[in-house]
């Protein structure tokens, strides 16, 4: 579930907030990080119960994402990808990292826990995926380096059509047949074509554009939480049965990967700041970008960690921030 929620921040905004964010600004950055998951856990509850109400929505799934990856496009500057070239040892650390740590604890927790075939899949899928919803919000709160996060996630989306099929080709191959050449079809018709879409609104009509940009975090919030009704109405009659394992592999899995990121930021000597930034970029993923993938090539059942994912890892990473904004830098 990619980033419109995280854009509530000025480009500006770098480890402090500066003088030109106002108190508002602030409480508004706090507001969606608080509102974001309860949105989502409202639209999963809503799944659960009424399931029919959703029949025949799940081929919807891809466009929807389509109009959260926009949002994320539109609300791209230059400033972002100059902040790659200022700083590509760090970004490079942040990509590797990401990659390599949360596809690993994926497989590792579908291992320990010995998942079903169609939930390990899901885990591992939800690994692979690029860094995820609110890291660059939730960085900020924590007092961490949101130059790097921004920097970071841009690049991990970019890439992400060449790495996540291969990927989940790799780890989830031996659970699930994995058609890797039809994923990357799908990454770039739902998720790099219409980012670039939105990079070329924001070039071309950039004026006009920002007097929309409050309403992006908002409408990719509803968003989401349509792709997660629809996923947990599609599996609904299996939640019961797979919904206290489910949630133990996401709470490891997003747990371990907040602590390796940020493990990660401090042994490549990137100071405190940059390391918090890690911690979120690593263990925050595109949900919702799992679920899409889940959904079309495994099933709905597939898909149930990733919905669930799209909660945790948000209530997590509030949590998290709160405590490291009170320990200082």
């Amino acid at each position: 579930m990619r980033r419109a929620v995280h854009r509530a921040l000025p480009r500006t905004v770098r480890t402090e907030r500066p003088e030109h964010l106002s108190d508002d600004g602030d409480r508004s950055a706090r507001r969606a990080v608080t509102v974001f998951p309860v949105l989502v856990l409202l639209a999963g509850a809503l799944g659960l119960l009424f399931p029919g109400g959703f029949t025949g929505w799940s081929e919807s799934v891809p466009y929807l994402l389509g109009v959260v990856m926009f949002c994320m496009g539109i609300t791209m500057t230059p400033e972002d990808f100059r902040g790659v070239a200022k700083r590509p040892w760090a970004v490079a650390l942040g990509l590797v990292a990401h990659y390599v740590i949360m596809p690993g604890l994926g497989w590792a927790v579908a291992h320990v826990l010995d998942l079903p075939p169609q939930l390990a899949a899901g885990v591992i899928l939800v690994g692979c995926a690029p860094s995820g919803t609110a890291s660059n919000v939730v960085t900020y709160l924590a007092r961490g380096d949101v130059a790097l996060s921004v920097s970071v996630a841009t690049v991990s989306t970019l890439v992400a059509p060449l790495v996540t099929p291969p990927l989940t080709l790799l780890l989830a191959g031996e659970y699930l047949p994995v058609d890797a050449g039809s994923m990357v079809t799908d990454i770039l018709k739902t998720v790099l074509l219409p980012v670039l879409a939105g990079l070329a609104v924001r070039l071309l009509a950039g004026r006009y554009v920002e007097r929309v940009l409050p309403v992006l975090p908002w409408l990719s919030a509803m968003t989401i939480s349509v792709i997660v009704a629809v996923v947990v109405a599609g599996s609904a009659d299996a939640i019961k049965s797979a919904a206290a394992m489910v949630f133990l592999a996401v709470v490891l899995h997003n747990g371990l990967g907040l602590a390796l990121g940020y493990g990660a930021g401090r042994l490549g000597r990137l100071g405190e700041p940059a390391s918090r930034a890690m911690a979120f970029e690593v263990g925050m993923q595109n949900s919702g970008l799992a679920a899409s993938l889940a959904t079309a090539h495994f099933s709905p059942l597939a898909a149930l960690p990733a919905a669930v994912f799209s909660v945790w890892h948000n209530v997590s990473g509030a949590v998290t921030a709160a405590w490291l904004s009170r320990r200082g830098r």
